[in-house]
Parts: structure tokens; sequence; C-alpha cells
């Protein structure tokens, strides 16, 4: 099979050139092609592209890059690796030793033919180092064909090698996800790369393969860039904004490498397309925290809190997370309790704002002489909830049930009777539901 980018190439760089231009035609169609090897050259199905290379130096009658080229393609597993070595060992037999093997080696094998070869003329010297050069291309023929066959199993499972709009099945995903565990695990970074550039073409619409993508490079020695590069793609080209974990995950980077202000832009764009992203603005908030101060996330809150744009369930999450860091960052809880129930009348039909407000109680640290209070706090909220919001019956049960747990673990020898009691208004048949519902609500009008 022909990748699809190759073909443009092969119809360019096999066109005529006049004489008088012919030097540098052929120089710059060697360029082209030493591009195209850099991009396609490791391909398991690259052969088409370095059929054309050879063909293009034939051509050209340059015998000794042909001679380079199948030195290179000999170490590189692939579909038709045997071809290629088939070639590669005919015209060995007429270059010259030198040619045949790095200086180092042909010292070493020097070295051990000398005592065979002592005494003898410089033709028969030249036979036995031929006759071990040959077997030391057999052993790189066999390497190759042992690297080929590792990663058959995940080539011929690949389905479709290029990019298009609809989904690709679970078995595809999972086998690129092999494919690249193996690679890793092989520790060849060229050829790691090489396959997450070919994954990213295929799985250009999944955010996980950017991620693990970007995650395995930032663990590359000096690889900054890169991983920029990585994120820039997946964000810029490929990942629409709807999702904004990869965004997210680049601003994170970006305020890693001491770029804060490339950060807050980076949020300030998913901001623009999706204005009430929760998890944006927090870290929003929380980058100015950290490199300005308190005040300036507080002012990150407030600007969002008065955007129109902002849904009132998120203006409630927002409030939740003002408190939070309130509480976190100056380990102030009575502030945070402040900022919640000075709001809590605007917020009455939210369910963020409600599961957080009780959240935030819940967690409160307790002391022996505290839990008392805290107990009545926490029940007091959840009674609020239930009997002055305007929230749904599912989000008031989902809610009742969350303060249930809280009730099992209780100090208070009453805690059982309560879990009890509200255990059959929550979750109790018609009957019992209606008839505790009709008596609280008498008791709440006595």
């Amino acid at each position: 099979m022909i990748r699809p980018y190759t073909l443009f190439g092969f119809s360019f760089l096999s066109a005529p050139y006049p004489m008088p231009a012919m030097r540098h035609a052929l120089a710059n169609k060697t360029r082209l092609f030493e591009r195209g090897a850099a991009c396609v050259g490791l391909d398991f199905l690259a052969h088409p592209f370095w059929d054309k290379y050879i063909e293009f130096e034939e051509r050209a009658e340059a015998h000794d890059k042909v001679f380079d080229i199948l030195t290179r393609i000999i170490n590189i597993p692939m579909h038709q690796y045997a071809r290629y070595f088939e070639k590669y060992r005919q015209l060995a037999a007429s270059r010259p030793v030198t040619e045949l093997a790095p200086a180092d080696l042909l010292s070493q094998f020097t070295a051990e033919l000398e005592p065979e070869t002592k005494g003898k003329s410089q033709i028969e010297a030249e036979r036995a180092m031929r006759a071990r050069l040959d077997t030391y291309h057999l052993e790189l023929f066999h390497n190759t064909q042992t690297e080929t066959t590792k990663r058959w199993t995940y080539e011929q499972e690949i389905k479709r090698p290029y990019f298009h709009v609809t989904e690709l099945d679970e078995a595809q995903l999972e086998n690129w996800s092999k494919y690249l565990d193996f690679e890793e695990s092989e520790a060849d970074y060229t050829r790691t790369t090489f396959l997450y550039e070919r994954c990213v073409v295929t799985c250009a619409h999944y955010d996980e393969f950017w991620q693990r993508y970007a995650r395995w490079m930032y663990n590359q020695d000096g690889k900054e860039e890169e991983v920029r590069i990585i994120f820039q793609r997946a964000s810029c080209v490929y990942t629409p904004i709807a999702r904004p974990a990869i965004r997210l995950h680049w601003a994170l980077f970006e305020e890693a490498c001491g770029r804060p202000f490339v950060s807050a832009a980076i949020y300030e764009a998913i901001l623009v397309t999706l204005p009430g992203n929760l998890e944006a603005i927090t870290r929003l908030a929380n980058l100015q925290r950290r490199q300005v101060g308190y005040d300036a996330a507080v002012q990150i809150y407030d600007q969002y809190l008065a955007d129109a744009e902002c849904s009132i369930d998120d203006k409630g999450a927002l409030v939740v997370e003002m408190a939070r860091l309130a509480w976190k960052s100056k380990g102030d809880a009575v502030e945070a309790r402040d900022i919640l129930s000075r709001q809590q009348h605007i917020f009455v039909d939210s369910p963020s704002f409600w599961a957080g407000y009780l959240n935030f109680e819940i967690d409160q640290p307790t002391t022996a002489g505290t839990a008392i209070e805290q107990a009545e706090r926490v029940k007091a909220l959840h009674s609020e909830i239930r009997q002055k919001t305007r929230l749904s019956p599912e989000v008031i049960t989902e809610l009742s049930q969350k303060y249930m747990s809280y009730l099992t673990e209780k100090q208070s020898k009453l805690a059982a009777r309560e879990y009890l009691e509200l255990d059959s208004l929550v979750n109790g048949p018609a009957s019992v539901t209606k008839a505790r519902s009709t008596a609280g609500a008498k008791g709440a009008v006595a």
C-alpha cells in the first residue's frame, strides 16, 4: 500500500529538467528525498518511497549513493526488508571493502583475521575480509528480521493508517496503545517519536493520544520545545475547544516552564468560547493566586460572576470555589462560610452551589469540643436544602444521601435514629414518604 503523503512527491521528483539546470535540479531533488526520508522513511510500508529514491539515483547513475541508501534501509524494520537486503548484498560484492562497514569494525575484523591471513596474498586477505563482512551483514539481516517480526503483530492490526473524520473502533485504539507501549519499551527515541507521529495522524481527534505523546516527550531530556509544539498542534489544529482538557494541560506546562503570561492567555482563550467553564476559571484564579496573590484570584472570580454569559449554576459553583479559596489559602473557614451564607438566597435553584456548600460544612475539621456545634450546623444546612431551595427532587435526594453518609460517621448517640428517619423519608415507599413529608410540614408551621 502506498501512503497518500508520498504520491505528490513522487510525481514532482520524477519530472525532467533541461540540461543547463540539471545539476541544480538533482541537488534539489536529493534534498527533497532526504526530507521525505526524515518524514516517512521509518514507516513499516515505506518501500514505495525508498523504491523511488533508489530509482532516482540509478537514473542519475549515482551507484555510490544507491549503495548508501541501501546501507540505511537494511537496518530499518519494514514490510519488504528482505528484498532490499538481497540487493544490498549483490552490490556489496563490487563495492570497496572500506564501504562495507564502519572503520572501527573494519579494524576489529582485521585484527581477528590477522592470524588466518598472515603470510597470504592481498587478494586472499581481501577474500577473507569479505567473507567476514558477509557474515556481519547476515547478522544485520537477522536483527532486522527479528525487529520486523516484533512489529508485524501491531502493523497487521492497523486497518486505517491515514486520517479520517469517522471514528476508529476500540480494537484499533487499543492496538495503537499497545504498539506505543512496545516501542517505548524499546527505548529508541527516534523510532518512538516516529510512531507517535504516525499515531496522531490516524488518531488526530483523540485527545488521549496527544496527551500521551506530550507526557512521553516531557520525560525526555531537553525536549521542552518539542512538548510545546505537540500541545500547539493538538490545541490549535486538531482538538476542538469544546474539549478543553489538553489546553488546560498545556497551560500548566507553560506555567511550569516559567511562562505564566502564556498560561493565563490559554485559560482566557478557552473562556472566550466557554465562558462558564468552571475548571478554566478555577485554574486561572489559582494561577493568579500563585503568581500575584489572593486578591488577584478573588478578582478573577468576581469578573466571571459578573459575566452575563455564565449560567446561574456556573455562578453558584464559582461562589463555592471562592469560599474554598478563602478556606484553603487563608485558612479562614469563617470567612468562607460567610461568603456562602451571604449569597445562598441567590442560588436557591443551583445544584452546584448547595452540593458545594454541604461538602464544605461536612469537610470541616472537628474536635471533641466542637463536634456537637459542627453537627448542628450541618443538620441545619441539610434542613434548609430540603425545605427552602427549589432544587429538583432527584438533586435533593442525592444531597440527602450525602448527609446520611455523614450521619454514620457522627459521634452523636442519636445519629442512628436520625439516619433511619431520614432513610424512610428519602428511600421509603410512597405511603411512608407522604406521611413523613406531611408531618414535617406541620412541624415546620407549628
